[in-house]
């Protein structure tokens, strides 16, 4: 019997990046842009705020980029703050190269396994869907899913009762199956 997991988001997450007056290290994204066009060109930056003082940092969106360029769409939704938008470019990962900051996922999401009417079985085949990329270590997600500890979930791997074509060890934030045998 196969069984949809799925990863979900519950809020944004965290930005990890320096605040330039209070040294703290999170910041939290305000869903606000800045858009400042210059004759052709145009520069738009996210705006997140220290959790700690306050203070507003810009990320960058667009940089000395043509008008024409952009879509008319995508400009529409920076001028009216599109919430859906300030999501979308926290995860694009050009965006968070060019601003130099990571995500932290701590409570910022939640496994939806669909009931636990699967975990009486004997055999257990499972798909885990990401709704975003969400790093997460699959064995905290397996313990979660199935009620277990995660040594119980390292102790199943080790002894070939957990397999997945995926690694197990480390973080994921792809999908992935995997079968559990009791």
């Amino acid at each position: 019997m196969l069984k949809n997991w799925v990863v979900m988001p519950t809020c944004l997450p965290l930005v990890l990046r320096r605040c330039h007056a209070c040294a703290s290290e999170r910041f939290r994204a305000s869903g606000k842009f800045r858009v400042n066009a210059n004759h052709k060109v145009i520069d738009a930056w996210l705006l997140v705020l220290c959790t700690a003082c306050g203070d507003t940092a810009k990320l960058t969106v667009l940089e000395r980029v043509n008008v024409r360029s952009v879509r008319p769409e995508l400009l529409e939704r920076l001028h009216d703050n599109d919430p859906g938008l300030t999501a979308e470019l926290l995860q694009d990962p050009l965006v968070q190269r060019r601003s130099r900051i990571a995500l932290d996922w701590d409570d910022a999401w939640r496994l939806d396994t669909g009931g636990s009417d699967h975990l009486d079985r004997e055999v257990i085949d499972i798909s885990v869907r990401f709704a975003a990329r969400i790093p997460v270590r699959p064995v905290r997600l397996i313990a979660e899913g199935c009620g277990l500890s995660r040594a119980e979930v390292e102790r199943l791997i080790t002894e070939g009762k957990l397999v997945s074509a995926v690694r197990l060890g480390g973080k994921l934030s792809g999908d992935f199956t995997f079968t559990l045998k009791r």
